[in-house]
């Protein structure tokens, strides 16, 4: 098959995603986006974004996608609301499987992102950007002189924790062992904090709160089964993340997470499919790092394209 459907076929319609429709929509190429639930990704839920260049005063995560969204349009840009089931790479022009058609293209850029491990308890998803978070660069600010509760004892976990006493006035460090996993030094770092408390041998077993804010968790130890109670402002969780790449199979290289393995041009283990944003192995996932990758990547696709001509 050497004709297909689309030049490019971007999966995934959070910033990187857009981002980098918006890139090939002014290179015109024929392009495609699909994203199964609406465009966004995860800054949907995300109350205020204020690391984000050019609004000094801050925006919702859904008025940034939403621009997002509307400038890729603007150029041209197709987005579809779709789930992709399957892929196929092992050709020149590579398939789409969805729930009811398979498309083609000559390019695919994968931006599906990673989602956060979630601990399973009430009241999670209640919260969830209302008081429950997973970064703390987005949202520790937001916190100043306020009590928060972290859960984890890897190395983000730590990090983000300290991280964390620059705002607020106290830490629980909820950790479910008798010692923490993170590295010597941060380990270091955490124990010698004052405004550090961390709670050994336990694990939040509910999230509490009114109509709009966590107010409280409830934490149990795991040895003794006692139960107790929290007043916290909010929740911070860092029990891992995964990435959004079971659809791929095999299809391209991964690390022992699953995130895909890609170089400075974004470009994965197989010819014309590149990655960006928190799907693929990266140190900091960020919307600043995702629009970057994706910039790098819709380029790289262009010159892929161009090659075959």
């Amino acid at each position: 098959m050497n004709q297909a459907d689309f030049d490019l076929i971007i999966i995934g319609g959070g910033p990187a995603g857009l981002t980098a429709g918006l890139y090939a929509a002014r290179a015109k190429l024929k392009t495609l986006l699909l994203e199964k639930i609406v465009p966004g990704g995860q800054i949907l839920v995300t109350d205020a974004v204020e690391n984000y260049p050019g609004f000094p005063e801050g925006l919702s995560g859904s008025d940034l996608a939403m621009k997002m969204a509307e400038q890729a349009q603007k150029f041209g840009l197709a987005i579809e609301t779709e789930e992709v089931i399957s892929v196929d790479f092992s050709n020149s022009v590579k398939t789409i499987r969805l729930h009811d058609k398979t498309l083609s293209c000559r390019s695919v850029i994968i931006a599906s992102g990673a989602s956060p491990k979630k601990l399973g308890i009430p009241g999670e998803d209640v919260f969830y950007g209302k008081g429950v978070s997973f970064c703390a660069t987005c949202d520790g600010p937001f916190y100043k002189n306020r009590v928060v509760a972290a859960v984890g004892g890897g190395d983000t976990a730590v990090q983000e924790s300290l991280y964390l006493t620059k705002f607020a006035s106290k830490v629980y460090l909820i950790h479910r062992r008798d010692q923490l996993r993170a590295e010597a030094i941060l380990q270091d770092r955490a124990l010698q904090n004052d405004k550090i408390e961390i709670i050994w041998d336990s694990v939040v077993t509910k999230i509490i709160g009114g109509l709009t804010n966590v107010e409280k968790i409830a934490v149990q130890n795991v040895k003794t089964c006692e139960s107790r109670e929290l007043k916290v402002d909010g929740c911070f969780i860092w029990v891992g993340i995964q990435p959004n790449t079971q659809f791929l199979g095999s299809a391209v290289k991964m690390d022992p997470w699953g995130f895909i393995e890609a170089d400075g041009k974004m470009a994965t283990s197989v010819p014309g499919v590149f990655a960006a944003g928190d799907v693929r192995t990266t140190p900091l996932r960020q919307i600043v790092t995702a629009v970057g990758d994706a910039a790098i990547a819709a380029y790289s696709a262009q010159h892929f394209i161009e090659s075959l001509s």
